[in-house]
């Protein structure tokens, strides 16, 4: 089976030159260049601009979706194919959000529309009974991942994990969970603590009672020694159900980990009774068709779905495992029978199932994994060259078709609540260079994840791809960087 990955990244080495980076101020964009750039943008998007404009008058914040937030304004895409999105302006990007993560075919690929219009034409999007796609797909995950020996599908990653949690408190009898500090795993109650930046608790948690995260805990990014001591207090008041991580590092590998530390968490958990669960809500059939659990070869119990399970359409979620462990989400009323309680009257539903076994086929198909891939160490590679050419501090890496871009590392401050007016100051600052960056990037022509990571897809050809790096390239052109002593 091959996967997205050409070579794993010098751990180490990338947060040496991300501390470096964090030691020196922010390296804005020249003033002039970004006014010119807002210009551009204003100019040339002046109907998403008045759009969503109007749209505050509605929505809330404007827009309905948190990958949708950019400054200076959010684009309205009109359409969308291959390797490109395109505005209601008529405007062309290069498209490295990728809509999150999902679309590693790239967007809408005839393999996949033709046959779900086709089965929308015969049944429509939802019955709220059983369909064969079900099936399928649940076969097809479970061909690719043996460690998914069965799959229950869900409305979305969120679910996805609340699903797990409660499996894992039922199986094992414990309530504790440990994730690691900075890692996102959707947006329910229980594991809204320390998004993005490690140690800040419950700094994102409004709305959300105390209560709700007793039983969270957080263990340090990369550090098994740190996982250990949480197993270790945790056994001393009633142990852990369930330890949650990104395979690759918390966000989507924006804190990479030592390519030995899974294997690590997957013997600390079963020293520790607790059970291994995987996030492959970006991860799977992104990585390569095994997922992380394959391209890392651990077995989790329990695995996070996503994104890609549905092929980038509506209804991506779902999780599966162990037999024993996913047959207590089974469906059906059957009294004083013990088991996690899970719904979604549209989980499941035809269109979905069947987008989602349609694209993992095509997948398998033209080995889009690895074709992703290629693209995102040509793109990766091609974007040190850059830094090195022009003696820049920035931060590229990988993990196959997961690129990062680090030029402020607004995710990197590091939390001291001694001194947090400085330190939220600092985080302020850092956030608004990244979006001017993002917003760069787009008046240029790319469209990325919050100006820092970048998902390539296989309809990433290598003239796609170094067009790209052209385009960035006039970006870092515009740096305003003054090296102390030399260089970093």
């Amino acid at each position: 089976m091959s996967y997205a990955m050409i070579e794993y990244p010098d751990v180490q080495e990338v947060y040496r030159r991300i501390e470096a980076l964090m030691r020196l101020p922010p390296v804005v964009l020249k003033r002039d260049a970004m006014r010119q750039y807002l210009d551009l943008l204003d100019r040339r998007c002046a109907k998403s601009k008045a759009m969503t404009a109007e749209a505050q008058n509605f929505i809330p914040g404007g827009v309905q979706h948190n990958l949708s937030f950019n400054y200076p304004f959010p684009l309205v895409i009109d359409g969308a194919e291959g390797p490109y999105l395109y505005d209601l302006d008529g405007n062309r990007y290069i498209d490295f959000l990728q809509a999150g993560g999902p679309t590693v075919l790239g967007s809408n690929p005839a393999a996949v529309r033709e046959p779900v219009i086709e089965l929308l034409h015969r049944c429509g999007p939802v019955t709220g009974l059983f369909h064969e796609f079900e099936l399928k797909i649940a076969k097809e995950i479970n061909h690719h991942m043996p460690a998914v020996e069965m799959f229950r599908m869900l409305g979305s990653g969120t679910e996805a994990v609340m699903a797990a949690i409660r499996v894992a408190r039922l199986a094992t009898g414990r309530q504790r969970i440990i994730k690691i500090g900075g890692a996102y795993h959707g947006w329910s109650d229980q594991v809204l603590y320390s998004l993005k930046i490690p140690r800040s608790g419950r700094f994102e948690a409004h709305g959300i009672p105390r209560a709700c995260v007793k039983y969270t805990h957080e263990a340090k990014p990369n550090d098994l020694d740190s996982l250990e001591r949480v197993l270790f207090w945790n056994r001393l008041r009633g142990g852990t159900a369930g330890v949650l991580i990104e395979p690759v590092g918390p966000e989507s590998g924006t804190r990479p980990v030592n390519s030995d530390y899974n294997s690590g968490v997957r013997r600390l958990c079963d020293q520790y009774g607790a059970l291994l669960i995987f996030d492959e809500v970006v991860t799977g059939f992104r990585i390569g068709l095994g997922g992380a659990q394959g391209y890392f070869k651990v077995r989790p119990d329990l695995t996070v779905f996503g994104k890609v399970v549905a092929g980038g359409y509506p209804g991506a979620g779902g999780v599966g495992g162990r037999r024993d462990l996913a047959r207590l989400m089974a469906a059906g009323l059957e009294s004083g029978k013990r088991r996690a309680y899970v719904g979604g009257t549209l989980a499941a539903n035809p269109l979905s199932a069947a987008a989602g076994y349609f694209t993992i086929q095509e997948i398998a198909r033209t080995d889009a994994c690895r074709k992703a891939g290629l693209a995102g160490h040509r793109l990766t590679q091609g974007l040190q060259t850059l830094i090195r050419q022009r003696g820049l501090p920035f931060v590229a890496y990988n993990q196959g078709s997961i690129c990062h871009f680090e030029t402020v590392a607004a995710m990197f401050v590091k939390l001291d609540y001694l001194r947090i007016l400085p330190v939220l100051k600092e985080i302020k600052i850092r956030k608004h260079c990244m979006e001017e960056y993002g917003a760069a990037y787009t008046a240029e022509g790319l469209v990325t994840l919050a100006g820092s990571r970048l998902y390539t897809s296989a309809a990433d050809t290598d003239d796609v791809i170094d067009d790209a790096l052209e385009r960035f390239g006039r970006v870092m052109a515009q740096a305003d960087f003054h090296p102390p002593g030399g260089g970093v």
